[in-house]
């Protein structure tokens, strides 16, 4: 085998094993999955035992300092977020389904509400 076709396999099974998986939610028989509206949500999946939402703090590109104060939009220096508990029942994990923007941001399984 070539030196530079070996190459190249090592580098695509390696780009492989860094491909990010999303969570998803099946909800009766549907899916809801990152990047759904909250209505999309609530249609698939219904009301959710619990609704909580907080302000986050608004980053530049990704750095741990603040929004400078005039990049800020009427000095709202957060973002808020919510976050909807599902229970789906004994024997099923709790999910926890984070929303930005009006979108889900994330989906995370967990034993107990954290």
């Amino acid at each position: 085998m070539p030196a530079l076709l070996r190459f190249a396999l090592i580098v695509a099974l390696l780009a492989l094993g860094r491909v990010a998986h999303a969570e998803n939610l099946r909800c009766n028989g549907a899916i809801a999955s990152e990047g759904d509206s909250k209505v999309s949500v609530l249609y698939k999946c219904g009301q959710p035992l619990l609704m909580d939402s907080f302000c986050a703090p608004v980053y530049l590109w990704g750095t741990p300092q603040p929004i400078p104060a005039p990049a800020v939009p009427l000095g709202v220096p957060c973002q808020t977020v919510e976050e909807w508990l599902y229970d789906r029942g004994p024997g099923n994990l709790i999910v926890i389904v984070r929303f930005r923007d009006g979108r889900v941001q994330s989906i995370r399984y967990s034993a107990q509400p954290q």
